[in-house]
């Protein structure tokens, strides 16, 4: 009795008082991304020197009590600095993901309710825009029209939303074609409800899953845009650009290369952690 209890106990997080359960490996995904949502949010207020301020006489300083994670190319702090960097980071890679997802699912639901020639259209374009590739389509959009903070969220939502699209899309031409949509289209129910009501409560599950995994892909690409020269410009900076200052440390395992790299590892290990752990009752959301 003892033993069930306790891995009953276990077995429940934080969420369940919300009707979740995450196991501890979700869990630990989970705190890592609230960890760096919080810094990016309050990354200002907790940064130890101002992130253009020289404070150290020698460069690729190792870690010390004054310097955490050393300094960098120039002897500035680098836990200021990735601290600071999370900002963009996060924030572009979340600011793009939610344009993107927000816009796939909505014209995935639409053309998979409304069906015929605007289905097809839509259908046409999207996959010969998702034929360019993601790498190549970002270098030659930022390096046409200048890397800016705005440009950046739009070409990253616009890479993805073709996948997000033909993902919403196959989820929603299965529900479509189920017997309580025809009951609804029998009672004439109008096509926003079919989506607003039928639809998407039916595919929220894989369309998180789907999010959480395209917030990955945008945080490669954008961090190996800001590797190229091609994504946040100075003075900002995010974990890419991080790494392609410091590279030069490299043979000599600064403390400055390493840890912006980390930084990317930690965030995107974490979300995959966190997807293949949701809970239950997210995954079997979707009508099976």
């Amino acid at each position: 009795m003892t033993m069930s209890s306790t891995e009953t106990t276990s077995g429940r997080l934080s969420g369940a008082s919300f009707g979740y359960r995450f196991n501890i490996v979700g869990a630990i995904g989970l705190a890592v991304i609230l960890s760096w949502a919080l810094v990016a949010i309050f990354a200002p207020l907790i940064i130890p020197y101002p992130v253009g301020e020289i404070v150290d006489l020698d460069y690729f300083g190792p870690m010390s009590r004054e310097l955490w994670l050393g300094s960098d190319y120039l002897g500035r702090d680098m836990l200021s600095r990735i601290l600071m960097g999370a900002r963009y980071t996060v924030g572009i890679s979340l600011a793009a993901v939610t344009i993107a997802c927000f816009s796939g699912v909505v014209l995935g639901m639409i053309a998979a309710v409304a069906g015929g020639w605007l289905d097809t259209i839509l259908s046409r374009f999207l996959d010969a825009l998702n034929s360019i590739p993601s790498k190549l389509f970002g270098l030659v959009v930022v390096a046409a029209v200048g890397s800016s903070i705005p440009v950046l969220v739009l070409t990253l939502s616009v890479i993805y939303i073709p996948g997000a699209y033909r993902f919403a899309r196959a989820l929603a031409v299965n529900i479509n074609a189920m017997d309580f949509i025809t009951v609804a289209r029998i009672r004439g129910e109008s096509t926003l409800y079919l989506i607003r009501s039928e639809i998407l409560p039916n595919i929220v599950g894989p369309v998180l899953a789907d999010l959480g995994i395209r917030f990955v892909f945008i945080v490669l690409l954008l961090s190996g845009l800001s590797f190229l020269g091609l994504g946040v410009q100075p003075p900002y900076a995010d974990w890419g650009a991080l790494v392609r200052e410091n590279i030069g440390g490299l043979p000599f395992g600064a403390p400055a290369v390493m840890f912006p790299s980390l930084a990317i590892a930690s965030l995107t290990i974490s979300v995959n952690l966190l997807i293949d752990n949701l809970p239950q009752k997210i995954r079997d959301r979707s009508v099976s």
